[in-house]
């Protein structure tokens, strides 16, 4: 496993992200752990989470100037952060989000910040996808923005399932709505990383058993 990869699990762990338990996903199935970007609670905490997020986007997407979509609620810090990482490495990406219920004054409406110009390039950052259901709310919100374009999306973690079919969630939505989907690693690097610790033998086979049946095919 690549250093960045055990360091951001590491990470996420040390923060009370990563948790192991008994958790219901949003997609209702019932998860041996849980990935939480509201357990980020300090400065620290989110800008090395931004960080991490800058650097999968500059793997992944490069240098080029995207807009970045924080969706209500989790998203909103998630993109403020990699905005601020990714001005310090020299990319100076805008970045909006969404309410979740209308204002009805001021400037009004349910999109706060920058205002995605006809054919700008938008990566939505999320925390993680279980069945795809986030973000298929997110790209109802984003069809309404004329001439929107949404190049990839960001996550913390492939949770590796099953989506509405055989494939995974992360490849249905590749294949749905025409963009890659990249997260900083994925559940089979948690399990490596778990592994290296024997005293975590439960939670690793608890998550195995649970991808026997709900894991889509690698």
């Amino acid at each position: 496993m690549e250093s960045y990869k055990r360091e951001f699990i590491k990470f996420l762990e040390g923060a009370g992200v990563l948790k192991f338990g008994d958790f219901t996903a949003k997609s209702g199935r019932k998860i041996p752990y849980f990935i939480n970007a509201g357990d980020i609670k300090t400065g620290d905490q989110i800008a090395r989470l931004g960080e991490f997020y800058a650097k999968a986007y500059t793997e992944h997407i490069g240098n080029e100037r995207c807009v970045l979509f924080g969706p209500a609620y989790k998203g909103i810090p998630i993109a403020v952060s990699s905005a601020v990482a990714l001005s310090k490495a020299g990319i100076d990406a805008p970045f909006f989000f969404n309410r979740k219920e209308a204002k009805d004054h001021g400037e009004g409406g349910t999109l706060v910040g920058y205002k995605p110009q006809p054919g700008e390039k938008i990566v939505i950052t999320e925390d993680v996808i279980t069945a795809g259901t986030a973000i298929r709310e997110s790209m109802e919100i984003l069809k309404n923005i004329e001439g929107a374009k949404v190049a990839a999306c960001l996550i913390m973690v492939d949770r590796g399932e099953k989506g509405r079919g055989e494939l995974s969630a992360m490849k249905e939505i590749e294949q749905e709505f025409g963009f890659p989907v990249y997260a900083v690693v994925d559940v089979y690097d948690i399990i490596e990383y778990l592994e290296e610790n024997p005293e975590n033998a439960e939670n690793v086979a608890r998550i195995k058993k649970y991808l026997e049946v709900n894991g889509a095919k690698r």
